[in-house]
């Protein structure tokens, strides 16, 4: 797997890649390191599997308003930071992160966290697990982003990845990651949605899509054929 690494601390930078290094498997490499997300996506990060974004940069800068940028742009973006607060910690995953890692916890699951969110696969470190259960009163709901939601949405009511990619002016590759992710964080909270219908079934049971959404585009649909 690949990754960028946002980071201006060289110190915790040489964290990162000791922590990189030391992984038996070789399962990481950091193809490109710099101090503010540009720098490291206009070089060899453009096209690096992961995104390891700090949240507070040294400068003052809080790049929390980039995520949805980066998402939208079809990056898979993990957030670490040193503040770990709940409220923190569901603005990131709000923002479209696939998973946050608080600083202090890196060494232990940073490389593990890299690999799965590189596989589209669920990782859940330990104060994102106790944000996610003490949102919304302990629920299991997921946080998806507006543009997840959008996508879900249009994928429910009958388009194909490539034509929800072009009502969305995004790649097909993108929708297929913000399916996958909704996916991920299903199963991040222990309500796995492995097929289109269980995963639709959770977002209606969640009010994060009304039945009658579908319902109502299925009609139309059906009108339209019929005139057809």
């Amino acid at each position: 797997m690949t990754l960028a690494v946002v980071e201006d601390l060289p110190v915790v930078l040489d964290g990162i890649r000791s922590w990189v290094d030391a992984d038996p498997l070789r399962r990481v490499e950091i193809v490109a390191s710099g101090n503010t997300v540009d720098s490291v996506l206009d070089g060899a990060g453009a096209d690096a599997d992961v995104l390891l974004l700090d949240l507070e940069l040294d400068n003052g800068v809080n790049t929390l308003p980039r995520i949805p940028e980066l998402v939208a742009a079809g990056r898979r973006v993990v957030v670490y930071s040193v503040s770990e607060d709940d409220a923190t910690v569901m603005a990131v995953l709000q923002a479209g992160a696939s998973t946050f890692i608080a600083k202090n916890e890196t060494r232990e699951h940073c490389v593990d966290t890299i690999v799965a969110v590189a596989r589209d696969r669920p990782y859940v470190p330990p104060v994102m697990a106790g944000a996610l259960v003490a949102a919304d009163g302990q629920t299991s709901r997921p946080m998806l982003s507006g543009r997840e939601r959008e996508a879900l949405l249009l994928w429910f009511q009958g388009m194909n990845k490539q034509s929800v990619a072009l009502r969305m002016g995004i790649s097909e590759a993108t929708v297929k990651q913000y399916i996958e992710r909704a996916r991920v964080k299903y199963a991040s909270t222990g309500r796995a949605a492995p097929t289109k219908t269980t995963l639709l079934a959770r977002a209606i049971q969640d009010g994060l899509i009304t039945a009658d959404d579908i319902i109502e585009y299925q009609s139309l649909a059906a009108d339209n054929h019929a005139r057809d």
